[in-house]
């Protein structure tokens, strides 16, 4: 009997420590919204950790229940404000959006036409991502990761490719082509600019275009990458140089995000007209850029979106990256993360209703 005593005792412990452990980890991920992580840059590992963390404090919590455990109150406590964030990452299907779509919007990370599931070489899959967000019919089209070789004239192929669109770029001209930022938009376009981030070739570029009753802004951005690949990472976990290099990656990206965030805030806040800001954030939504960028706006995904959230291929359906956050003074009407195949990352589109007399 004491034997029996004694393993009752340590699994007891033993589910004891792992709650604790397990609540500490998900009430630091909490946290990552509050932190700056150009200063406390690990906090953001935290929040990415997000969903791994709730699913097993989750099921933690579900098995103390069933064992009666002391435990349960603790998890109980710690899992409440999940009510607030998990709605970022999964929307109940039974929600029910109501209203008459005006204006509909595309944000796509294309990858840099490099990451699609067939045979088709580079040209060929600018080819085909074109013609499919042609097919979508959308009035404005934001892409990020946009390429095309330097042999090829940019004006030339979007003229072709996009009919009836006023293209804004900026891109980066090298030997092997041109990368960057795109927008494309079938309404009055009235004003344009660039936020160029210092030592970094990702961007943001806005474009302000006439809607049926007011001008709105549109805020393309791509904020600073981990430039990790996912499988050079499994492959290369053993090695020492290889993790240093990768750790210093990660941080100077995490650092790097919250000064562009700023930077684009800067500019927005200056606009004499309201603003949409969308694209490849690079965070999650348990995160400080995300925040900041939230406030006096409403994220598509949250208020029309269903199902998961997330828009990174590879790590479907963990990780959400791309967003479309839109004006309090438009309505969304829908949100959708497409499946394409043709890039690492997969296109969000949302559609919107504006009432009469909007205004910043």
């Amino acid at each position: 009997m004491s034997e029996i005593k004694q393993r009752h005792w340590l699994s007891r412990l033993s589910f004891g420590t792992v709650s604790i452990v397990m609540s500490v980890l998900l009430a630091l991920s909490y946290c990552s919204v509050i932190f700056d992580p150009a200063k406390f840059w690990f906090f953001t590992l935290f929040g990415l950790l997000y969903p791994v963390f709730l699913v097993i404090t989750l099921g933690l919590f579900v098995w103390a229940l069933f064992r009666r455990s002391s435990m349960k109150g603790l998890l109980l406590v710690v899992l409440l404000p999940s009510f607030f964030f998990a709605g970022r990452y999964y929307q109940p299907h039974w929600k029910k959006v109501e209203g008459e779509s005006s204006l509909k919007v595309i944000s796509y990370n294309v990858g840099l036409f490099v990451h699609g599931d067939s045979a088709q070489d580079r040209a060929q899959l600018a080819d085909s991502v074109s013609a499919y967000l042609m097919r979508q019919d959308a009035d404005i089209i934001c892409l990020q990761e946009f390429y095309l070789p330097s042999e090829m004239n940019l004006d030339r192929w979007l003229g072709k490719h996009f009919p009836g669109y006023k293209a804004e770029y900026y891109v980066l001209t090298g030997k092997s082509g041109h990368a960057g930022n795109l927008t494309l938009s079938r309404r009055p376009v009235v004003a344009r600019g660039k936020e160029v981030f210092e030592k970094s070739t990702n961007m943001a570029i806005w474009t302000d275009v006439k809607l049926d009753n007011s001008t709105v802004r549109i805020y393309n951005c791509h904020f600073e990458s981990y430039n990790i690949s996912l499988g050079r990472l499994v492959k290369g976990f053993r090695d020492d140089a290889f993790r240093e290099e990768t750790g210093l990656k990660m941080r100077r990206s995490i650092r790097e995000r919250p000064r562009q965030v700023a930077h684009v805030l800067q500019s927005v806040n200056a606009a004499s007209v309201r603003s949409l800001v969308l694209g490849d954030f690079n965070d999650t939504p348990l995160s400080y850029t995300y925040f900041r960028l939230l406030r006096g706006r409403n994220d598509s995904f949250v208020k029309a979106g269903k199902g998961f959230g997330a828009t990174y291929r590879a790590l479907w359906p963990l990780l959400r990256i791309d967003y479309i956050l839109y004006p309090k003074d438009l309505q969304a009407v829908s949100y959708e993360v497409e499946k394409a195949a043709y890039s690492d990352h997969f296109p969000v589109i949302a559609t919107y209703y504006e009432s009469s007399g909007n205004t910043k």
